[in-house]
């Protein structure tokens, strides 16, 4: 009897002050790895907010529905610093301390590195970068690593199509940067100018890292293009778009950076980013969009992410929660952690999902295909802003099977 009153006594103890639900509360930890420090680190930090406002939603919620009962969510946060060493290293002491799964990087190859681990391993692993097209051939990704960016092929075909088709341009520079990143986005490019009746007048490439680019824009002037297309991404384009300005090109052809981010914006003086054209994974204002849905999951996000962060939220910050949500609906699903279980689940229903940026369907790939692939937009002089995030005027956005490579082309 003694027993008894002092078990009662300790749980009133424990409700009164306030630990009763968490006393019997199950927990979960989740790694969410990235260059935080180094060349990427601006970019990390974003997709690190994305990361951690996905658990912020799952543990407000009270957590995730499981076959054990409601459970909380802990991301895990490390620095691969961009090194596969680095990074390898830091994901096997995440596995050691338990992980139900791994998100994370920016640097394309570490992910396809962890990912050959994922493949002996099995986790649930969720790429946050745009990762190399030949990563997406059969047999190359684990079945449990889903990647919720696309290949750079398919952000130069959106970027070629848009110059193309919708802004009438005929006669392309393309400027790549020499790795797999920028030949898979020349690819993509050339394959939309062969479709939609465009030709490349110039052609060069230059490493990641480069700081001048006169000579480059030298040869750019000299082609006479009515569309320079560049692969630079990070602050290579912050470099490169500056250069474009005080060389005056922006006044003798349109210029288009393939991919952009608000990060990248906000590094450039207004007058640089003013008129240039660019494709954005995700833009947090699409108050004048056409596709009412959309604009709606775009404010809700924005509202959730301003409230934690004070900022709106940028492209790979989407890309981030994108990927959570899903790993957490994976293991929902699922009603498991299990890697294969999770794979199943998110496969299922046709791999149909629903985003901050509309409908999306995993592939057969294991990349998402998005209604909404990414945003057209076109950057805001220092007379056009409201305010300092009023970055870009959203002109259109592309999406669907037809911006991806064909599953065929990639062996299935």
């Amino acid at each position: 009897m003694k027993k008894l009153l002092s078990l009662v006594s300790v749980f009133l103890l424990c409700n009164v002050l306030g630990y009763g639900p968490a006393f019997a509360q199950n927990k979960i930890k989740v790694g969410i790895l990235l260059p935080l420090t180094g060349t990427f680190a601006a970019v990390a930090e974003t997709q690190k907010e994305g990361a951690l406002l996905a658990v912020d939603v799952i543990n407000k919620r009270g957590g995730l529905n499981m076959p054990g009962g409601k459970t909380m969510v802990e991301g895990i946060v490390a620095d691969d610093e961009a090194k596969q060493d680095v990074g390898v290293r830091r994901y096997r002491y995440m596995v050691s301390e338990g992980v139900k799964g791994v998100g994370g990087q920016t640097w394309a190859p570490l992910a396809y590195a962890i990912n050959a681990m994922v493949s002996k391993e099995p986790m649930p692993y969720f790429p946050i970068c745009v990762m190399a097209k030949e990563a997406f051939q059969k047999g190359k990704l684990a079945d449990s690593t889903f990647a919720a960016a696309y290949s750079p092929w398919t952000v130069g075909y959106m970027a070629g199509q848009a110059a193309v088709k919708t802004l009438g341009k005929k006669r392309i520079f393309f400027l790549a940067r020499a790795d797999s990143w920028g030949w898979d986005i020349r690819d993509g490019v050339y394959a939309a100018a062969k479709e939609y009746g465009a030709e490349i007048v110039g052609y060069d490439e230059v490493s990641l890292g480069t700081g001048d680019f006169t000579t480059v824009l030298q040869k750019v002037r000299a082609a006479k293009p009515d569309v320079f297309i560049s692969a630079q991404f990070a602050a290579d384009a912050v470099a490169l778009l500056k250069q474009v300005h005080q060389m005056g090109l922006n006044k003798e052809m349109t210029i288009f950076n393939a991919f952009i981010t608000n990060v990248v914006a906000k590094g450039l003086p207004p007058e640089a980013l003013e008129s240039v054209y660019s494709m954005h994974y995700f833009y947090y204002d699409l108050a004048n969009f056409p596709d009412k849905e959309v604009a709606k999951s775009a404010q809700e996000f924005t509202n959730l992410y301003r409230a934690k962060y004070n900022k709106p939220p940028d492209a790979y910050a989407a890309i981030a929660y994108i990927a959570y949500m899903e790993m957490f609906r994976g293991f929902e699903a699922a009603k498991s952690y299990d890697p294969a279980k999770v794979a199943a689940a998110l496969k299922a229903n046709k791999g149909e999902f629903n985003s901050v940026k509309g409908p999306a369907k995993w592939r057969q790939d294991q990349s998402a295909e998005f209604k909404h692939a990414a945003f057209l937009v076109k950057g805001k002089g220092a007379s056009e802003r409201k305010n300092e995030w009023d970055l870009f005027t959203v002109m259109g956005s592309v999406g669907g099977e037809s911006v991806m490579p064909t599953l065929k082309s990639l062996g299935y």
